[in-house]
């Protein structure tokens, strides 16, 4: 439990609820970002740490109401990348990563994106998350909302035993947090570019903790300040990037490689970085105006229609020009690194960039 010592090599069960030896799991998590942890040399405190967040993870939303307990743990338990986690880890390798605030630092914002993804299922009612039945549509809007509550909470008491500083940053990522929730709820206000607004809701929502997710590393880790806030800049400009890349691999994937859907985003109206493109193109060929028409009139749910404007959309400009800024923001991303030392630790956050920019083709 973080409130007590947290040995990170000890046997448990993860995620999934299946146990692994140490090292095990925090490969794993890599290999789903894309990153190989072989290759590129990491410090096996890095998994150790990501090892002590699963660990500590299941104990920290632990209530003495057994079906709190239960809801708590059930996005946590249908398991995830540990994205953030990794970032915190990876931030203390530019200080000492054995500190005993790292694996805090990782599980507060775990924490903090867990309870937000309980508040966006009841939001976008989304019956599955992470291939499980969501909470919402497993018990209901109001318990989704309250757990998702309960998870900040946590949280916030751990950010408590880091210091003020913590706590601190941690209320305004979640204040951001919110206000990207809303900006994205009202939409672009008149005037507003459409492609700015998104821009901006995807660096408020994302973004934000990712940011503070580098950060908390080089922080808690006790890196110098120059490289905290190398780490911090890094962060939000990778999570805009990684998110941005989410929008073309809605379009761009096959379902049969992904495991997702293709083309969901159109289906339901979302507006992503291709779409909006799309339509603020003044493109005159046959192709663009045909893309126009059909995304002017809102969600895509007519399955013809939507097969056809995929196929545009794949092969438009727009999407050409998504994939330019999904690669110039990862290498914005990686001139952040410029003030980080050379080493393991700073390969895997290039790797990143690497992959991200390679994602989407």
């Amino acid at each position: 439990m973080v409130g007590g010592v947290v040995n990170p090599a000890d046997e448990h069960s993860g995620a999934t609820g299946v146990g692994r030896r140490p090292g095990q799991g925090g490969t794993a998590q890599l290999g789903a970002l894309g990153l190989n942890a072989v290759d590129a040399g990491l410090p096996d405190s890095v998994l150790r740490v990501l090892e002590g967040v699963e660990a500590a993870l299941r104990d920290d939303v632990a209530s003495a109401d057994p079906f709190v307990t239960e809801a708590a743990r059930h996005l946590l338990d249908a398991g995830g990348k540990r994205f953030r986690p990794l970032l915190v880890a990876l931030g203390a390798q530019f200080g000492d990563p054995t500190r005993a605030q790292v694996v805090p630092a990782a599980v507060v914002v775990e924490l903090t994106h867990l309870a937000t993804l309980y508040h966006d299922d009841v939001m976008d009612e989304a019956p599955v998350r992470r291939g499980a039945p969501s909470a919402n549509s497993r018990w209901t809007n109001s318990v989704a909302i309250l757990v998702g509550d309960y998870l900040f909470a946590r949280a916030a008491d751990i950010s408590a035993d880091l210091g003020t500083e913590a706590v601190r940053l941690q209320a305004r990522t979640f204040a951001r947090l919110v206000h990207g929730q809303i900006a994205e709820t009202v939409g672009p206000r008149p005037g507003v570019d459409p492609v700015a607004h998104h821009l901006h809701v995807i660096a408020e929502k994302t973004g934000s903790l990712i940011a503070t997710s580098a950060r908390f590393g080089g922080l808690f880790g006790g890196a110098d300040p120059r490289y905290v806030a190398a780490l911090a800049g890094y962060g939000e400009t990778i999570g805009v990037a990684f998110q941005l890349s989410d929008d073309l691999l809605d379009i761009a994937s096959e379902s049969e490689r992904s495991g997702k859907t293709p083309g969901t985003d159109l289906r339901e109206g979302v507006p992503t970085l291709p779409v909006l493109y799309a339509l603020a193109s003044d493109d005159a060929d046959a192709s663009s105006l045909r893309l126009r028409e059909i995304l002017a009139a809102g969600p895509v749910t007519d399955d013809d229609l939507h097969a056809e404007a995929l196929g545009l959309l794949r092969e438009s400009p727009a999407m050409k020009r998504a994939r330019e800024t999904v690669r110039s923001r990862a290498e914005d991303a990686r001139a952040q690194l410029a003030p980080l030392p050379q080493g393991p630790a700073r390969r895997v956050l290039e790797s990143l960039c690497d992959h991200i920019a390679d994602r989407t083709g």
